[in-house]
């Protein structure tokens, strides 16, 4: 009987203890499913994913620093080569001009059909040609041989283009000059022809 008792008793015993137990930790267990739980992997990606945009924005500046390096030298070769094409052109033309005023010049001048008045204004004219073209050089050669005024690329090939045009407006103009007084000349020439004929018969 003693025993059945003592039985008993550590069964309720034990029960109680269970039912103690599990009241305690149910309310436990319920509220830590409610708590946020990190996922440690889905941050790891994610700062997985903003080092490799890092990555690929630091290059894509770098690209565009390049490209931008690059358009910069074309621009630089082109400016060079519109300066070397400029200077040609410059040179070609003072060489026209030199070339008309040393010959032409000289051939207009020593024709009995200039007249003694008319030979300071011929000569007058050609040098006015010739004194614009020699300051176009020796300033272009200032552009070129200094830094002048501290001038970009672009601004040289301006000054250029603009002095090269110039200088074809002077050869053209030198040309126009010397045909009209080639064309007096030779309407000289003529009216002395028939005058001398008509003295003759």
């Amino acid at each position: 009987m003693k025993t059945t008792n003592l039985q008993a008793i550590r069964k309720n015993t034990l029960t109680l203890l269970l039912a103690l137990t599990t009241a305690l930790l149910l309310p436990a267990g319920a509220a830590c499913q409610g708590m946020p739980v990190y996922d440690n992997t889905n941050f790891i990606s994610m700062t997985k994913s903003l080092v490799e945009s890092a990555k690929q924005t630091s290059e894509l500046l770098k690209t565009v620093q390049f490209l931008k390096e690059q358009k910069d030298n074309i621009v630089k070769v082109n400016n060079a080569i519109r300066q070397l094409k400029a200077l040609r052109e410059l040179t070609k033309n003072n060489e026209i001009l030199f070339r008309t005023v040393q010959q032409d010049l000289r051939d207009i001048l020593n024709s009995p059909y200039i007249k003694a008045g008319e030979v300071e204004q011929v000569s007058r004219t050609f040098e006015q040609i010739m004194d614009t073209a020699i300051d176009d050089l020796d300033f272009v050669n200032q552009i070129l041989s200094n830094d002048f005024l501290k001038m970009t690329d672009a601004e040289r090939t301006s000054i250029l283009l603009e002095k090269k045009k110039r200088s074809q407006e002077m050869v053209v103009e030198l040309e126009v000059k010397t045909r009209r007084y080639r064309e007096i000349i030779s309407f000289r020439r003529m009216q002395d022809i028939i005058n001398n004929r008509e003295t003759n018969y």
